[in-house]
């Protein structure tokens, strides 16, 4: 008998089937014959997936939309000087009160692993060690890595040189830049430079924030593929947003996808802020505002979909459902047919898990830890359409969280016939 059975449970792209045996945290069986264990669950033929995996959100900024101002423009500038008036107040209590009502809304929609910037722009690194404190509660139930993100820049922030640096001896894992923000390109370049230096110094990640504009001039992400090359750092970054790349002229942004796909860098797009902050000062005809997700999915690129701010100064909305923000993805991609659904999927799950290193054990399969999702719905269009909340969230063979599925009572016949 095993720990936990699931019986009657539908793997990704199977027609039929299958029960599962748990045992000692592990996939221990998964076989058409029936299964027993001490725990049952009836999938009642369900899918089962890997959890989702979040590879770019920011939980110090979480929840603080409207305080002390609502983003009337919606655009980025006005919610990086609504942002600034905030941290001036920020208290670990008040931090970790938010960060941990973030991380439970994530947890509830089934991530079970976060990659999250804490902004690093002030002496103290309250936000960071707030994180640092949730990293260490949490660190059973869900696996979060932090990114010291200088929100004000490197160079245009001098300080936030030094406070990098402190932030990886604290313990965050990557280092990152926002080269676009910076006063001018030759400095934008030199905190590119400077994230590699470091990350070659501490043996972290590299996560840039790049070319989060609506600009054809901005071309950072190129910098980051040649940096990437040079320093022998292939397919260890990772660059987030690129928004840039979809207003470049088609000849160019080939072969700026090209030295992407030859870095081996991972691209997150984050469709939902992305679509509502970008092109909002465009003429008609208007971009979509996210990056050229289709193009790098058919070139190859590591392209994963993360579902970034949870109503914050730059985005008022966000509940941490994946699902939503690879629906948003699937539309302004045009990636709706039934194939590129499927594709649409991985990039929330096996893509994402390949940049946050979980290497060959991620998914489901014998041996493996016992990590998944189990939805009342039977096929990826149906969770797509649905964006439901996962039946159950289980991390190495426990229920982490149970959401009882919606049901509607009808008040009168509805009949017609």
């Amino acid at each position: 008998m095993y720990d936990m059975a699931i019986k009657n449970a539908r793997l990704l792209h199977a027609v039929e089937v299958v029960n599962i045996g748990v045992s000692n945290g592990r996939f221990m069986h998964i076989t058409k014959d029936l299964v027993d264990g001490k725990k049952v669950i009836d999938a009642k033929g369900g899918i089962v997936i890997p959890p989702f995996v979040e590879l770019h959100t920011h939980f110090d900024t979480a929840l603080t939309a409207g305080w002390p101002s609502f983003n009337r423009t919606g655009t980025l500038q006005e919610g990086i000087s609504i942002w600034n008036k905030r941290k001036k107040s920020l208290t670990i209590k008040d931090v970790n009160e938010r960060a941990e009502q973030a991380l439970k809304m994530y947890i509830k929609h089934g991530v079970l692993s976060v990659r999250a910037a804490v902004d690093i722009s002030d002496d103290d690194l309250t936000a960071l060690k707030a994180i640092l404190q949730i990293k260490k509660v949490y660190e059973q139930i869900i696996d979060l890595q932090i990114i010291a993100f200088p929100q004000d820049g490197l160079w245009k922030c001098f300080e936030n040189q030094g406070r990098m640096r402190k932030a990886l001896e604290m313990g965050a894992d990557a280092v990152s830049a926002v080269p676009h923000l910076e006063s001018s390109r030759e400095e934008g370049v030199r905190s590119l430079e400077y994230c590699f230096s470091l990350a070659k110094e501490y043996g972290s990640y590299i996560h840039i924030f790049c070319d989060e504009v609506d600009e054809v001039s901005s071309t950072f992400v190129q910098e980051v593929a040649n940096l990437t090359i040079e320093n022998g750092f292939e397919g260890r970054v990772v660059v987030s947003h690129v928004n840039a790349l979809a207003y470049y002229e088609s000849k160019y942004a080939e072969s700026v996808m090209e030295a992407i796909k030859k870095a081996r860098l991972t691209v997150v797009s984050c469709p939902l802020i992305n679509s509502s902050m970008l092109g909002r000062n465009d003429a008609y005809p208007k971009a979509t505002g996210i990056t050229r997700v289709k193009e790098l999915d058919t070139k190859n690129v590591n392209i994963c979909i993360a579902h970034d701010d949870i109503q914050t100064p730059f985005y008022p909305f966000g509940d941490g459902n994946m699902l939503r923000a690879a629906f948003m993805g699937a539309h302004l991609a045009h990636m709706t047919g039934e194939e590129p659904v499927k594709r649409v999927l991985s990039m929330i799950t096996e893509r994402p898990a390949a940049a946050f290193g979980k290497g060959k054990a991620y998914g489901i399969q014998e041996r493996s830890e016992a990590n998944f999702l189990l939805f009342e719905e039977r096929t990826i269009r149906e969770l797509m359409l649905n964006q439901s909340v996962p039946r159950y969230v289980i991390r190495r063979g426990k229920v982490i969280a149970e959401t009882i599925p919606a049901y509607t009572k009808w008040g009168c016949s509805l009949q017609l016939m």
